[in-house]
């Protein structure tokens, strides 16, 4: 039986950008890449306190369809994916296929609370 890949959700594609203060340092802006079909998987979470604020982290497989390497419209480590007001931070990107067609983003999702 073969494994059917459900590609139903839209995501955001992000990138992280920085510009100077003025002051030495810099600020850091999301600056939108583009938009992709994908599929959700979410596995266990965990829940961590930080000083006041307990964050839940919420581990995820994402596959979207593939891109070269060079190319913009591939995700990487250190971007993240948005859906609504859900953010999924890219942690490592892979093949999903034996044919390169998809690729799997091991994403985790936090959550303050």
């Amino acid at each position: 039986m073969k494994n059917v890949i459900h590609l139903n959700r839209k995501l955001v594609l992000e990138e992280a950008q920085r510009t100077a203060d003025g002051a030495g340092g810099y600020q850091e802006e999301w600056v939108q890449i583009g938009t992709m079909w994908a599929s959700i998987e979410a596995t266990s979470g965990s829940e961590i306190g930080e000083d006041f604020l307990t964050i839940s982290r919420a581990p995820a497989k994402i596959i979207v369809r593939s891109a070269p390497h060079a190319s913009d419209r591939r995700p990487k480590p250190d971007q993240r994916f948005l859906e609504g007001g859900r953010i999924f931070k890219i942690l490592s990107v892979n093949e999903a296929d034996h044919h390169g067609h998809y690729l799997l983003c091991q994403t985790r999702e936090e959550i303050s609370a």
